[in-house]
């Protein structure tokens, strides 16, 4: 693929928005370069799980009719590339959460920011890739195999979001949407060098019953944090299908970026997770960056004790996640990863089951909440360290020092306690790259339901750090 060609492949989506109504770039001329990208590159990261690449392209021209004053008029992602998350439902299409029990389900129903992407005139062109069932930290099933980081392929593009952030990485896709329920947007985020925000639980729309899981969120993933609001802005508000949609709508503005006076707390370790030397280098001039726009940034202590996040978040998977989980394993367990068949496994619950949960939340959050009564945002690492190696525990147990499926340490990820605090929004943007080639990410961390000022921060941040600015500061991947 040409340099060209390669530079529209990473248009931003309201570049292409822009350049659509211009008139001076087609849909179809998006498609067939975003097309021919995944086709050069997808035998080195393996990010997308199914491809709809026919439909796409009369997709796009019935897309590019429309910006000719053929039919209806453009709708506000009319055009625009966006691929999903295999776990989501898009009707008539194969959903199987990365599991080879489920290699042969087709969804009778679209779920709703899905739905939404649709009706947006977005064109869902691939499904991307998942760990099995989306419970851990990496990507890679034996459905699927192993998807590789664009950046350095010996590493691991994070989860459970992975191909998500490795499309958008890529070039193969514009837009991406994406899980989290215990940093599975902001994980790929940090590993791929892109942006991936974690709204306020019930801001965007989901499908029962996890739409009642308070850790369990949707959300989008872009290469800008400007196309980022701008996927947000077509997926947030109410839904008939879930009852715990947010009747209020935000609507993240355009003019963002405007920090002067805001007190910001820094944490590079969050009480006691150990941080890797460049994770916290890449922290810190994060914090200089914002300093840099007129913020006052402090280096705090929390008060968090770590025993009481890994207890929490424990209770919470195995009485909700993983006895799902169990189920199926009950019936396919010779079909399972071993890291499924482990998270199938967790607990037993504890003395005070559920409602020792609750009050280990509570007590996770109070220190949070006290906090941001003076800072107005909190700024930390999105992981302890830039990434895990490629392909590893696909069949034997993970060692303690990995997280969500195995005992609960949390060694790696500083995402799950912002699970916990499932009101705040949370967004990770890139920090800067580790010497491996791999890039970090740091987390910010809003006020309950105060979406705009994480948006705020994370531009002023782009500002002044700006990422995949530059071929140079693009993955190497094909001929590029």
């Amino acid at each position: 693929m040409d340099a060209t060609a390669t530079d529209l492949t990473y248009i931003t989506a309201r570049e292409a928005l822009a350049r659509f109504h211009r008139r001076d770039l087609s849909p179809v001329e998006l498609m067939d370069a975003t097309i021919a990208r995944a086709e050069a590159v997808e035998p080195e990261v393996n990010a997308l799980s199914q491809r709809y690449f026919d439909a796409a392209m009369t997709s796009a021209r019935a897309a590019e009719n429309r910006y000719l004053g053929k039919g209806a008029e453009p709708r506000p992602l009319e055009g625009i590339p966006v691929a999903i998350k295999e776990e989501m439902a898009i009707a008539g299409q194969r959903v199987t959460y990365a599991s080879l029990a489920f290699a042969d389900n087709v969804a009778e129903e679209t779920a709703p920011l899905a739905e939404r992407v649709l009706a947006a005139g977005g064109i869902v062109h691939a499904r991307t890739t998942q760990p099995e069932f989306a419970c851990a930290g990496f990507t890679h099933s034996r459905l699927y195999g192993v998807t590789r980081n664009p950046w350095n392929r010996a590493y691991d593009v994070g989860g459970s979001s992975g191909g998500a952030g490795a499309a958008l990485a890529s070039g193969t896709t514009v837009l991406a949407g994406g899980s989290d329920i215990g940093g599975s947007i902001r994980i790929p985020a940090s590993c791929c060098g892109v942006v991936g925000y974690k709204p306020p639980y019930g801001r965007v729309p989901q499908d029962p019953p996890f739409n009642l899981d308070h850790y369990c969120h949707e959300g989008p993933l872009a290469r800008t944090v400007a196309d980022c609001a701008l996927f947000q802005n077509q997926i947030a508000g109410p839904h008939p299908r879930d009852v715990a949609s947010l009747r209020e709508r935000v609507i993240i503005p355009d003019e963002l970026g405007d920090v002067r006076g805001w007190k910001i707390a820094l944490s590079i370790d969050l009480d006691g997770w150990d941080v890797d030397p460049e994770v916290a280098r890449n922290t810190r001039a994060t914090a200089d960056a914002l300093r840099d726009a007129g913020a006052i940034v402090e280096e705090i202590v929390i008060g968090w004790d770590r025993a009481d996040i890994a207890e929490a978040a424990s209770i919470h998977y195995t009485a909700i996640f993983s006895s799902w989980a169990r189920a199926v394993a009950e019936e396919h367990g010779d079909d399972l990863t071993g890291y499924a068949r482990r998270f199938a496994e967790m607990g037993p619950m504890p003395a005070g089951g559920v409602m020792r949960g609750l009050e280990l939340e509570g007590r996770v959050y109070a220190p949070l909440g006290a906090l941001l009564e003076t800072y107005r945002l909190l700024l930390c690492p999105t992981l302890a360290i830039p990434a895990l190696p490629a392909g590893v525990w696909i069949e034997e147990p993970l060692p303690d020092a990995w997280g969500m499926a195995a005992d609960a340490n949390f060694a790696h990820t500083m995402t799950v306690p912002f699970n916990i605090a499932s009101r705040c929004p949370v967004m990770s943007v890139p920090s800067g790259f580790a010497a491996s080639g791999v890039p970090t990410g740091v987390q910010l961390v809003g006020r309950t339901y105060a979406d705009v000022d994480v948006f705020h921060a994370a531009t002023a941040i782009e500002q002044r750090m700006p990422w995949l600015d530059a071929p140079h500061r693009r993955p190497r991947l094909g001929s590029t």
